[in-house]
Parts: C-alpha cells; structure tokens; sequence
C-alpha cells in the first residue's frame, strides 16, 4: 500500500526544494514551483502505481513545473523604475549565499545535472531521459559542473 501523500511530502519535500532552488534560484519562483509540484502530485497520487520511485517521480515533476516557470519569464514583463541601458545577462536570480550563485552560474547542462543527479538523487539515465542526451555525456557534466563548485569552494591550503 502506497504511502499517505502528507507522508510523501515531509519524507521528500526538502529534495524538490532543492531541485527548484537549483533551477530557479531562490526567491518566490523556486517557492511557486515546489507548490505546483506538490499540486499537481496531488492531483495525480491516487493513479500513482505502488512501484513507482515517490523521490525520483517528485523529482521529475518539479523539473517539469521549473520549466513552466522559465518559459513563464520570457512571456511577462518585469516592472522596474528606470529602463536599462543594456539587457541584462547576468546568473538566475540568488540570494547571494555564494553556494546558489555559483550554481546558477554553472552553465545550464551542468547546473541541471548537478541539481538532478546531486540534489534530485536521480540516476544519470533518468537525468539524460529529463535534459536530453546520453548518460555518460550528463555524467561527464555532473562532473564537470561539481569539479567548478569544488574549485570554489576548496578550502584553504588545497590545490584550486
């Protein structure tokens, strides 16, 4: 018998957080993706299959409400004070806690297989299946992308 949905929220809520986060950054657009998750679970919990991988499903739907939300940008304006002089081509929008900024500005296959294979727990074929490609080729990103976070963030006294 397939788990109570409250259950599936408190055992896995934290993982989508950190999977929207990591796409979204943080602020209210990681927030309303992790809601959309979780309604739409919801909605879906009681067709869900008792076999089916709860954390790796979540997972997979958070990408998918992280994506709406990105393509959601594009199609509204951003009110502000005064226009820019140039467009801005600066990282996702962070909270400056240094460790999500650098994520953000990880470029976009390796953020995304960082934050679903690192943060997400979703296998490299399950994150190739979501972001396109070959799972050896979103193994060698993962690595590449936790190579650049490392290289941030080595302590002091190592090799950088």
């Amino acid at each position: 018998m397939r788990e109570p949905f409250e259950r599936a929220v408190d055992q896995h809520g934290a993982t989508v957080l950190r999977v929207c986060r990591a796409v979204l950054g943080r602020g209210p657009d990681a927030d309303d993706a992790w809601q959309e998750t979780f309604l739409a679970a919801l909605t879906a919990w009681p067709t869900l299959d008792d076999e089916t991988n709860v954390e790796a499903w979540l997972v997979r739907v958070a990408q998918r409400k992280a994506i709406d939300v990105v393509r959601g940008r594009t199609r509204r304006a951003v009110p502000v004070d005064e226009l820019p002089e140039s467009p801005a081509s600066g990282p996702l929008p962070g909270d400056g806690s240094g460790v999500w900024d650098a994520v953000a500005q990880l470029p976009e296959r390796q953020r995304l297989a960082v934050a679903y294979h690192y943060l997400g727990h979703l296998t490299h074929v399950e994150t190739a299946d979501l972001i396109g490609g070959t799972p050896a080729a979103v193994r060698r990103a993962a690595a590449d992308g936790i190579k650049r976070l490392r290289t941030l963030y080595a302590p002091e006294g190592m090799d950088r």
